[in-house]
Formats: C-alpha cells, structure tokens, sequence
C-alpha cells in the first residue's frame, strides 16, 4: 500500500512539475516586466470596461484566494470600483497561467481552456451585478499607482526569486497536499467508483460536490490533480469543473474579507454568482464536450518521461529548499544586532501574504530590506531615516494594517 503511494505519488509529480515550472516562470517574467501600474489603471469606474479590465487582469494571474485577498483590497484602496474589485476577486483564484497549463496536462486543452472560458464569465457577470446592484462610489478612494518601472531590477533573478519565493512559496504545501490526495484517491478508489455510484452522478453530484467545496480552501494549482484522479474514478467532468471553480473561489477567509471590505450585500452577489455560474458551467461541460476521463485516467505512465522526471526532481529540489528556508527562519536565533525597526502587522494569513508586505516596504527607496514573520505578525524594517508614516501607509496600500505606536 505505502508503496502504491510512493509510486502513484512520482507519477503524478512528474506529471504535474512541467507545467507548474513553466507557469511560475511565465508569471515571474509577468510581474518583472509588465509596467507597476498596469494592474491598477482602468478599474476605477462603475462600469463593464471596467469589470472587464479587472477580469482580465485575474485570469492569467497565479494568485490563490488567500493571496487574491490582499491584492484586492489593495486594488480597492488605489480606487478600483466595487464591481471591478469583485470581478477580480471572483476571476483570479479559480485559474493562472500556472494553472491552465497544470490542468491542459492533466486534463486535456478542452477542459483547460473551457475552465478558463468560464472564470472570465464567471466574473464578468459578478461584477456587472454588483454594478448593477449597489451604489457607485461617490469618488475614488484614492490615485491610481504611478510607475516606477526606473528603479524596478531586472534580469532574471529577480525573476526566478518571485517565482519560486514569492509564488511557489505561497503554494507549495497546497501543491503536496493536492498531490498526496490525488496519489491516495488513486491507489484507493476502484476505477469506476463514482461510475457505480447514483448519488455521484448529474445534478445530486454536482450539488454535493459544491457543498463540500465552498467553505474549504482549495489551491487552484494543487486541486487539478485531485480532480484527474476523481474522473478518473468515474466522476462527471462537470462536477469536478464546480470543484475547480468553486472551491479556489471561496473559503471562510474569502467570506469574511468580501463582507468586510465590501459589505454583505456584495458578499450575496458573491456567493450566488460562483454557486449559479459553477453549477452551470458543470451541466454545460457535460453537455457539450466529451469527458477527459480516458486522457486523466492514463495519465500515471510517465516513468519515461525524461522532461517529466527532470522537473520533477528540480521542483523536488525547489521544495525541499522552501522547506530548509522555513525552518531556518522559525528556529533561527535572533540576531544579534536588532532591526531599524520593527512594525506589527494584521492580516497575514500566508507566504504569499508576507511577500506582498515585504514587496510594499522594499518599494521605499529609504528600505534596505523588510522581512516579515508570519507567525509573530510583526515585520522587521532595515534601513536609514525611515520614515514610520510611510512604512506603515504602504503596509495599509498592500491590503493589511498597521499599528504604529506599537512599533519597536
């Protein structure tokens, strides 16, 4: 049995790591590159452009929900509109370029990019009914970002280390837990268990899956490999689609910042459009395109694989390297000159939260270096003449908040 595991468990990586290494680079490149203040021009009116700016912002953006969270609210602060805001935040988590490729190789191209056909839908129409439905703002929160793009670094370094610490940092226990399962659904589960089972099947399946997907947290990039493994089992293509839309779309975390940041009347509109979206696209996919059962049922042959086997042992390498990196940060001694200075923080939930806090403050030309800690709430600032104001407003523009008369 452990080893069936440890096999079915390669396997799956092998197949996987291409794509996700290709996928992170691109979106490394992506945040290197495009201009600052690209996200954030065009989102601040109550309209459809606007909408549609934001959602195709999201799409292609590798941001899980707990990482979507403070991006919009940071989004939201620069003066996005309520519905642009909503519209990303619907959009973002359910693909990502990481995530189109990972599920066009599990999956096939159909699924991918039929999957990636409805988050654009999806949030195009919650954010036209938000739009529709609440009151514009009576003016923008606040100037839209300018560009900077002069003192941004380039090169690839710069690129590899958002890739692999600030995306794949922020992912990677999700991407091993969505292996792990997809390994033990695998060894487990009869080739055609849900084939066999009525409650799996049409409308009744769908609507058990959403149920149990909408209040947990489910990586985007590490739930295609549980959703292979379960039409693999003779689960309906469609009900594995309302699983990949909406259990990235929605957590607990996810209910309350929506409810928060933008009230309960949007967090409704929220909630129906992913359920009412998911749940049709699911009986769409069913009902147009043959299901991806045979190409994810053979996808654990890839033993010969050269390309497979070789990502696979360097994203195994970048992984035990995250993992090094963690440990060394949370048992390391304090060191023995203190930081400039030292700020709570509220609101880091995740890695990829600490690398929006550390990102904020490192764009301060008086910063040195920002490191934040998860587990204290705290970020250490390194600098000369820092200025506690600015640290602390762009702590506030990245999403989080900031007590100053509690720094140290």
């Amino acid at each position: 049995m452990i080893a069936q595991f440890l096999a079915a468990f390669w396997q799956v990586m092998v197949e996987l790591s291409p794509s996700l290494l290709l996928g992170l680079l691109i979106a490394g490149l992506m945040h290197v590159y495009l201009p600052r203040g690209f996200v954030h021009r065009g989102l601040n009116r109550p309209d459809m452009a606007s909408v549609t700016r934001a959602t195709l912002v999201g799409v292609p953006l590798p941001l899980c929900s707990c990482g979507v969270i403070p991006t919009a609210l940071g989004l939201r602060n620069e003066g996005a509109s309520k519905g642009a805001t909503t519209a990303f935040m619907i959009s973002t988590p359910q693909t990502g370029v990481d995530s189109i490729l990972v599920s066009a190789a599990f999956l096939g191209w159909p699924f991918a990019l039929f999957k990636l056909v409805a988050a654009f839908v999806t949030g195009l129409v919650g954010g036209g009914l938000v739009n529709r439905f609440t009151r514009p703002d009576p003016a923008p929160a606040q100037q839209a970002a300018t560009d900077d793009d002069g003192a941004r670094p380039r090169g690839w370094r710069p690129v590899l280390r958002y890739a692999v610490f600030d995306l794949l940092g922020a992912i990677d226990l999700w991407v091993l837990a969505g292996v792990a399962l997809a390994a033990l659904l695998t060894v487990v589960l009869p080739a055609d268990y849900f084939a066999s089972q009525s409650w799996a099947q049409g409308l009744l399946g769908m609507l058990v899956v959403l149920a149990i997907s909408l209040p947990l947290y489910v990586c985007t990039t590490g739930s295609v490999p549980i959703a292979a493994s379960l039409i693999a089992s003779g689960l309906p293509a469609g009900s594995a689609l309302v699983f990949l839309m909406a259990g990235p779309a929605t957590n607990i975390a996810t209910f309350g910042a929506v409810y928060r940041t933008l009230g309960g009347r949007i967090l409704a509109i929220y909630l129906a459009v992913v359920v009412v979206m998911s749940m049709a696209f699911g009986l769409l996919f069913d009902a147009l395109l043959q299901s991806p059962a045979e190409h994810a049922g053979h996808l654990h042959g890839a033993e010969g694989d050269w390309l497979g086997v070789s990502a696979a042992l360097l994203l195994t390498a970048l992984l035990l390297l995250l993992a090094v990196r963690r440990l060394r940060a949370r048992f390391a001694p304090a060191p023995a000159v203190a930081a400039d200075l030292t700020l709570p923080v509220s609101g880091m939930s995740c890695n990829h939260c600490v690398a929006s806090v550390r990102q904020a403050l490192e764009r301060i030309d008086a910063v040195e270096a920002a490191e934040p800690d998860l587990g204290a709430g705290l970020v250490r600032v390194r600098g000369a003449h820092l200025d506690v104001s600015e640290l602390v407003a762009a702590i506030r523009q990245a999403g989080f908040d900031s007590d100053p008369g509690q720094s140290r």
